[in-house]
């Protein structure tokens, strides 16, 4: 998509903190982090949101969802857990329409969360 800020990040136009890199999906560091350990998890081709994950891109889901407990092992925070956020649409909190993961960690998490 022409104006998607994380299409943007994910073909390198525009500049990110990477973690992690495959062919298929991107993991970067979040600019307004909410825990020690704050990263976003985005598929590198754009899907709105979670209501657009269909028959034609579940290899790509599998493989956010494979890595993620390596990220956590990777920055020691598989141990004491981590928390996976995903906001889908207006009313979940979604503010950019693409896809994406938050992967936070490194503190204790409340709840409710908001």
């Amino acid at each position: 998509m022409e104006n998607c800020l994380f299409c943007k990040i994910a073909s390198g136009e525009i500049p990110s903190k990477k973690e992690y890199e495959s062919d298929n999906i991107l993991v970067f560091h979040d600019i307004t982090p909410q825990a020690p350990f704050h990263v976003l998890i985005i598929p590198k081709v754009h899907i709105s949101s979670m209501n657009q994950i269909g028959d034609l891109n579940p290899d790509i889901i599998k493989e956010i969802f494979l890595t993620i407990p390596k990220l956590a092992q990777q920055n020691g925070i598989s141990e004491k857990g981590y928390r996976l956020v995903n906001n889908c649409g207006d009313f979940g909190g979604q503010t950019v329409q693409h896809i994406h993961f938050h992967m936070l960690g490194g503190r204790h998490m409340q709840w409710p969360p908001g």
